[in-house]
């Protein structure tokens, strides 16, 4: 690429060389006939060239130079009495072609270089300066390929389906000589952060062979052609270097559904379809090259990609379970200097639907609040403040709250608090704090003990009540109704909808599905009705009971709990956030442990006010008093 544009450069420097030989003498300003006279009489001038009236002058110092003769018929007979060589030039002397060439040759160099870029594209790029149909894959070869399966954590399953491709790309012959196809094709399909591209990584890294990288957004250009010219570059490479892994992250980007454009068959993006079809199961067999790609849509995916042939095993990498948290955690926990007092199965279990980048990030926060705090190792407490941080938001400690609203956040906060402990199938309440941080001005954090796999009818009811467990609270303590519970009734609405349409949780209304189904278009959403109006009515003559009888449940909790939820209220206001241990001991009807050695929560606290906030809940059944 590089020696074609040097040599177009040379060839641009010899021409203007050589132009600049040709170069008439400058037309010398400031300078009279009758000086010129004047200079040859002293001897100043060497030689003259009359052509026409235009006289080219040669001083015996100096550079030529030009000046146009008034017609002075003694002109030259004077000139040679002073001893100045007189010579005459016709009209017509000067080399026609090189005229020509010094005025036309910038704009014959301008033409050419056009031509020569357009060959360029049209070739598909190879070798040259604009290498438009160059596939832009990045090569990692085996030597520096570090990555393995003891680097990939929380997918065993996953690694279990992709480990043969491992043995295929280490002994061949192994499978070949049983009649054995080793798959042309695997594609990772999974939620984003859970580690896809980094166990194709590991698999080229197990087998010592290259690894070629790409997105799948690199092949589609403005030119027509050029993604269907990189995916024959790729492959090209990639059997070069077999046997190798070509990689193809986000293939949804090029791998859509045909048809589906509005350019029809000649859309750009299906002819590198087409391209990528044929390289993958054509004519010509790809032998020791296997692809590998990854997607969090694999429901846009074409038809002809997935059969097989082509991507003919899909291996799903779903986020970690519990004990796959806690390996992930492991391995990020290595390059972290830790604390004694750090428990990976603590911290997994308390990151439920977390994905592996989601952990990595937990344990740099951590990091990250244990330089500020200028520790020299990592401490539980850094792990918890990270966690608070990515849940609900950073602390707002600028935030200035009047006492009647802290007040009013801590009934709220009780209330849901109080109700959860109190149901015997609800999640054990981790934390409750009323920190504003982000949006909400307080928090309810309820910790699952296990990975949730399938929902039941008696923790969905427990659910709703302790979402209505903040409004009940200030009903019956405060006497008043804010706007802090309008998230809490929509989410607990959700849950009871959901148990009446689509789970069939309903006595009424029996098993059956009453939600309206909607199918996906290209240009929108097709939504059919499923149930008639009468059907709609006792829908939501159900969903109402439902919500009545939870409410109901709730109040009568609060109301025969007063005690607990008082004392709650004074911790917290004195305290701000209390932790699983102090709940416990308030339900237990002792006084709370002060945190660090505080002092213990005073006993005059009023007993009423008026709150109001959005209510917000994290993924970890946080509910939050905004």
């Amino acid at each position: 690429m590089f020696s074609k544009a040097a040599v177009w450069l040379v060839i641009a420097l010899v021409l203007f060389t050589l132009f600049k030989q040709f170069d008439k003498p400058r037309v010398q300003e400031g300078v009279t006939y009758s000086k010129f006279m004047d200079d040859a009489k002293n001897g100043k001038i060497q030689d003259v060239i009359i052509q026409g009236r235009n006289l080219d002058i040669t001083p015996t110092y100096g550079r030529k130079y030009q000046i146009v003769s008034p017609g002075d018929i003694w002109m030259v007979g004077d000139l040679m009495k002073y001893g100045v060589q007189v010579s005459g030039r016709a009209d017509g002397e000067p080399n026609v072609l090189m005229s020509a060439l010094y005025y036309l040759g910038p704009t014959m160099l301008i033409i050419g270089f056009w031509f020569y870029v357009i060959r360029q594209m049209q070739s598909g790029g190879k070798g040259g300066a604009f290498s438009f149909g160059k596939s832009r894959a990045r090569l990692i070869d085996e030597n520096n390929n570090t990555v393995t399966f003891t680097d990939v954590a929380g997918c065993d399953e996953a690694k279990d389906e992709v480990y043969e491709l491992v043995d295929f790309l280490s002994d061949p012959l192994k499978f070949q000589k049983l009649g054995g196809r080793i798959p042309c094709g695997v594609l990772l399909i999974g939620p984003p952060g859970t580690g896809k591209t980094l166990l194709a990584r590991a698999i080229a890294g197990e087998a010592k062979v290259p690894f070629f990288s790409i997105s799948g957004s690199d092949f589609v250009e403005m030119f027509v052609g050029v993604g269907a010219a990189r995916v024959r570059d790729m492959f090209e490479r990639a059997k070069k270097n077999a046997p190798c892994i070509v990689f193809i992250d986000e293939i949804d980007a090029v791998g859509r559904h045909r048809g589906a454009g509005m350019g029809g068959g000649n859309d750009e993006r299906e002819q590198t379809l087409n391209q990528m079809l044929v390289e993958m199961d054509g004519f010509e067999a790809n032998s020791g090259v296997i692809v590998i790609a990854a997607t969090n849509r694999s429901d846009v995916l074409d038809k002809a990609l997935l059969r097989p042939g082509r991507f003919d095993r899909q291996v799903y990498v779903g986020l970690p379970d519990i004990r796959g948290r806690e390996q992930i955690l492991k391995v990020h926990l290595r390059k972290v200097p830790i604390s004694h007092d750090v428990d990976a199965s603590v911290v997994a279990r308390s990151t439920p639907g977390f994905s592996g980048a989601d952990l990595a990030n937990l344990v740099n926060e951590a990091a990250l609040f244990a330089a500020r705090r200028s520790k020299r190792v990592v401490e539980m407490q850094d792990f918890e403040d990270a966690k608070d941080k990515i849940f609900m938001g950073p602390e707002r400690k600028s935030a200035v709250m009047r006492e009647e609203e802290r007040r009013n956040t801590a009934y709220h906060e009780s209330g849901h608090a109080v109700v959860a402990k109190l149901l015997p199938y609800a999640d054990p309440v981790h934390k409750v704090t009323i920190m504003p941080r982000g949006w909400a001005l307080g928090v309810t954090w309820q910790l699952p003990e296990y990975d949730r796999v399938n929902l039941y009818r008696d923790k969905m009811l427990e659910e709703i009540a302790i979402l209505f467990g903040g409004r009940a609270a200030e009903e019956v303590f405060l006497h008043s109704m804010s706007t802090g519970a309008s998230n809490d009734f929509e989410r607990a609405t959700k849950i009871a909808r959901d148990m009446v349409t689509r789970y069939g949780m309903s006595d009424v209304l029996g098993t059956m599905v009453y939600i309206d189904t909607e199918q996906d278009a290209m240009f929108g959403r097709i939504s059919a009705r499923s149930v008639s109006e009468a059907t709609q009515q006792k829908v939501d003559s159900e969903i109402r009971r439902i919500l009545d009888e939870q409410y109901a449940i709730a109040r009568s909790l609060l109301e025969d709990n007063r005690e607990k939820v008082e004392r709650m209220v004074k911790a917290l206001r004195e305290w701000e956030t209390i932790d699983a241990e102090q709940i416990n001991s308030i339900m237990s009807g002792n006084d709370p442990l002060p945190p660090n050695n505080l002092p213990p929560p005073s006993s005059d606290v009023p007993s009423s006010g008026t709150g109001e906030g959005i209510e917000v809940k994290s993924t970890t059944s946080a509910t939050a008093h905004a």
